[in-house]
């Protein structure tokens, strides 16, 4: 198989640091591998695969022979250097909302839209980590019976927010048991021993920016602008794996064994599922994990067309990096 030139760029953050890990765990083709971050990060030494690399600070000429970028670096550096990645003849998969949302750019979860991966110009979006815990397991449902219409509650942990948010809950933790009073840097509120709608800017709708990127980009993945998504997000004090309380409506009638055999083994998924043990998904349980979690299965009893479930998944790795990845080993997959 070919091998590729990657670079990494904004590697000093948790979806950065993730990235290097997956790369080593699913053996990604590598001929070269590139370390970018910001100045502040540069000169740092990061193991990697038994070797030692040195970071470098990430600018317009960073991406000469370069095959494949990966970013996670923040919107505002992607839309900065992305286009110099693109004319450098780089492929780049971003995982900030930069390109998202644009017509032109793919955004991709490779166990819903695969094809879209080919129909790039330089850049596919990988999606908001919610929206991919959401719809992993909601598509086989999808298939089987076409939704209309999601009502989503995520409990999102702090490593949404990045590694200095997981520290922050781990700080604050300390702080409170210790009798002190918690120390907020990261979040506007107290993470610790407590929960609040996410911490992005709210709209004059009342949605919040998280909620409007779950409804823009369940339907453009789903190709259906008449999806209907009504999401609540909210932080809880959990390190790693984001959770949801899903509602959906279905256009034909469906009965629980089915939609249990369509979930059991569906790609990217693991069911959990056991009523007599009381024993559904949980993110402690999907932490480090590549599947998302689905349990609580059960049908509205005031709608013979809806349904309620519980999922988990881990945001740094299928909500991010994992997912990521995973579109970059398609694209390298494909013959030249």
């Amino acid at each position: 198989m070919k091998k590729f030139n990657v670079a990494v760029l904004g590697v000093t953050g948790a979806v950065g640091q993730e990235f290097l890990t997956i790369l080593k765990q699913r053996k990604f083709p590598l001929a070269r591998l590139k370390l970018l971050a910001s100045g502040r990060s540069a000169g740092k030494k990061v193991s990697f695969d038994g070797a030692e690399y040195t970071i470098e600070e990430a600018g317009p000429a960073s991406f000469q022979n370069i095959d494949l970028v990966l970013s996670s670096a923040g919107g505002s550096v992607s839309r900065e250097l992305v286009p110099c990645a693109i004319k450098a003849g780089a492929l780049v998969v971003d995982n900030t909302s930069a390109f998202r949302v644009d017509p032109e750019v793919p955004l991709v979860i490779p166990e819903i839209n695969p094809e879209d991966i080919f129909k790039h110009k330089g850049v596919i979006a990988n999606p908001n980590c919610s929206t991919i815990i959401m719809l992993v397991p909601l598509f086989p449902i999808h298939r089987l019976a076409h939704i209309r219409r999601i009502v989503a509650a995520t409990y999102q942990s702090a490593s949404g927010a990045g590694a200095k948010a997981m520290q922050e809950l781990e700080k604050q933790t300390h702080e409170i048991l210790a009798g002190r009073p918690p120390v907020k840097e990261v979040f506007p509120h107290q993470i610790a021993f407590n929960l609040f709608s996410h911490n992005s800017k709210v709209m004059e709708d009342g949605f919040c920016e998280e909620e409007v990127k779950m409804i823009r980009e369940t339907k453009k993945i789903f190709h259906d602008d008449t999806l209907q998504v009504v999401p609540t997000t909210i932080r809880v004090p959990v390190f790693r794996a984001h959770s949801e309380a899903l509602y959906v409506e279905v256009e034909k009638q469906v009965s629980l064994d089915q939609v249990r055999s369509v979930l059991d083994g569906a790609p990217g998924v693991r069911l959990v599922d056991d009523r007599q043990k009381n024993y559904f998904p949980m993110p402690i349980e999907a932490s480090h994990g590549d599947d998302i979690l689905v349990g609580r299965l059960r049908r509205d009893p005031a709608n013979s067309k809806g349904w309620a479930l519980f999922v988990s998944g881990d945001q740094l790795r299928k909500g991010a990096a994992l997912n990521a990845v995973q579109i970059a080993e398609i694209w390298a997959r494909k013959p030249s």
